[in-house]
């Protein structure tokens, strides 16, 4: 029988740098915020080998695909009797090259998804080594609720729920073009004030959530990519000035762009900005409000 799974995506509350490491990623520490905005994967047993098809038109189906790579690993790595292949359709509903993880939740969600249907054959330490394998966000969406993240994004701590946050709301958009990931990073080289970064800022944010401090919480976001980010495209920054000025608590890029994310106090509070911000800046791009049911 066909699984369906629900397929999430997140904001980075923070995302502070620490420098290059010797492999030539950059160490970095991030407070990862999940967030109920959902692609949605319906994965069924078949013949060997691997079937992806997508509701998008511009996203690959090959072996390039992150769904397609994680399936791939999962089949290698499980202890199958006999050759078992899958079917996977991706019903893509959250915007591509973003920074909110939608493609890493795929992947992530692939994998517990295929462990599910073959009962479960893989620890969650075998899950957690396949999803270092495929990219740095993957790992986070094995587990539900907020988390730390070290090394590449590898490394999660996760944490409790940020309960003070209960009856607030998230604002997301996505204007429609997207920032290439690799090009932030190496643009960061004109940044060294961002690019090496003070450790502990992720734990610092954290910490006032737990206690209740939101608006300490929030004084604490923070992204270094938004250095060369909103340099290129300052459009950005005026996303962000629009939103505080509804009312927004605080707004930030999450990931390497070109999301924005805004909290409010109240859902009713994120859709009347929302309503704002489309008659400032038009009905194009992507603009989602997600209650916090924490």
């Amino acid at each position: 029988m066909p699984l369906t799974l629900r397929s999430p995506c997140k904001v980075n509350f923070v995302l502070n740098l620490l420098g290059r490491r010797p492999d030539g990623f950059h160490e970095l520490e991030t407070l990862f915020f999940p967030v109920a905005a959902f692609d949605e994967l319906t994965l069924d047993l078949s013949e060997p080998g691997i079937t992806l098809t997508c509701s998008h038109p511009d996203l690959p189906v090959d072996a390039s695909n992150l769904v397609h790579r994680a399936a791939t690993a999962f089949l290698r790595a499980a202890p199958l009797e006999g050759r078992t292949g899958v079917r996977i359709h991706l019903d893509k509903r959250l915007p591509l090259s973003a920074g909110i993880g939608a493609g890493s939740a795929n992947a992530a969600v692939t994998l517990l998804g295929l462990n599910e249907l073959l009962g479960h054959p893989l620890a969650p330490a075998d899950l957690d080594r396949l999803a270092a394998g495929l990219g740095s966000d993957v790992n986070f969406f094995l587990q539900p609720g907020p988390a730390l993240a070290f090394g590449r994004g590898e490394r999660i701590e996760p944490l409790p729920p940020f309960t003070a946050l209960k009856g607030h709301a998230l604002l997301l958009f996505h204007p429609g073009f997207g920032v290439a990931t690799p090009w932030a990073f190496r643009e960061l080289a004109r940044f060294p004030q961002l690019r090496d970064g003070q450790p502990g800022r992720a734990a610092a944010a954290a910490r006032r959530f737990l206690d209740g401090d939101v608006p300490g919480g929030v004084d604490q976001w923070f992204n270094a990519l938004e250095g060369p980010v909103l340099e290129k495209h300052p459009i950005l920054a005026l996303h962000q000035e629009s939103l505080r000025n509804q009312g927004a608590l605080g707004a930030r890029m999450s990931g390497s762009g070109s999301t924005t994310f805004a909290l409010f106090a109240s859902e009713a509070a994120a859709r009347m900005a929302g309503g704002a911000f489309r008659q400032a800046f038009g009905d194009a791009g992507w603009l989602h409000v997600v209650p916090l049911d924490v």
